[in-house]
């Protein structure tokens, strides 16, 4: 027996991912329609639908009438459409606007953990490759997100982050449009976890045993890289964690962001009190792991981006 629209926005709203995809693949031809009719036929038109399925992945609990779903779909897709038409933008039309919220909302990763769907969009942002994975995590969660900070941090064109910002939307629309049931890791015990061995080695860096920190966590080749600046191995980074701790420098552990073998940390540097402009405010510290173990970390100082 066929699921009619009101039992499938009540499944998705409880966060079944897979009633949710069953009721975008039904109404998906009409949201192209909406689309086509605006935008013509082109890349466009197919982005507009891309974003309206990620919109509704995140709003599907704002549906009232869940019998009017159709309807409420075509409407992002034609007021995605229409902001396409007004011009050129500095985030594409198709960009996942459920990972961010107005100012004064909960940080993107607090959305996602109260999600009913947060696993299975874990889930599927750690299926994506390691560079579509880590332009994707930098993008929507961390505070290097503008195209330019994004390429600085990953030593690659803007272009580049562009098309894979593009392929990462279209393999999580893929997904959501097949979503199955299935048994996902708990993200937040992940997360959890990925919080305590943080705070664990900042504490640890703050009291003078970085190199510990480091002996213990890092591969012996482990590269480390800075934007711009000194490329080198572990000794680079205790050197320069052990200067700035000499200079009165600390850090605290702000944001911590993890899928697979990348991990991000977020922290506020602290200047001491009698040099206050001694260090950028915050550092972003991009580590990509190999069995757990760091074997490439870029340390990167972000301007917060207007979102």
């Amino acid at each position: 027996m066929t699921q009619g629209d009101t039992e499938l926005v009540v499944l998705a709203q409880a966060g079944d991912a897979a009633a949710l995809g069953a009721l975008l693949a039904r109404h998906e031809a009409e949201m192209r329609a909406v689309a086509l009719s605006v935008l013509g036929y082109g890349p466009d038109a197919e982005d507009a639908v891309q974003d309206a399925m990620l919109v509704a992945l995140r709003r599907i609990g704002d549906v009232r009438n869940p019998a009017a779903v159709g309807p409420w779909l075509r409407a992002i897709v034609r007021n995605n459409s229409r902001t396409a038409l007004r011009g050129p933008r500095a985030v594409p039309v198709a960009e996942p606007e459920w990972f961010a919220g107005p100012a004064g909302t909960p940080t993107p990763e607090e959305a996602l953990e109260r999600g009913a769907m947060r696993d299975w969009v874990w889930h599927a942002i750690g299926r994506l490759s390691e560079p579509d994975r880590l332009v994707t995590l930098l993008r929507y969660f961390s505070d290097a997100s503008s195209y330019e900070q994004i390429a600085a941090v990953c030593g690659i064109p803007v272009g580049t982050v562009r098309s894979r910002l593009s392929h990462a939307r279209r393999a999580l629309t893929g997904g959501l449009r097949t979503a199955a049931d299935a048994a996902h890791t708990d993200v937040a015990a992940a997360s959890e976890s990925r919080w305590r061995e943080g705070r664990d080695m900042i504490a640890t860096a703050m009291g003078g045993d970085f190199d510990r920190v480091v002996r213990e966590n890092w591969w012996p080749n482990a590269e480390m890289l800075v934007p711009g600046g000194p490329r080198g191995g572990r000794d680079l980074a205790v050197n320069g964690m052990n200067r700035d701790l000499t200079a009165g420098v600390r850090q605290r552990l702000r944001n911590v962001v993890a899928s697979g073998d990348v991990l991000i940390w977020e922290t506020d540097l602290i200047s001491p009190p009698d040099d206050p402009e001694h260090c950028p405010p915050a550092a972003l510290w991009l580590q990509v792991l190999r069995e757990g173990r760091v074997r490439r970390l870029t340390l990167f100082h972000p301007v917060p981006a207007l979102r």
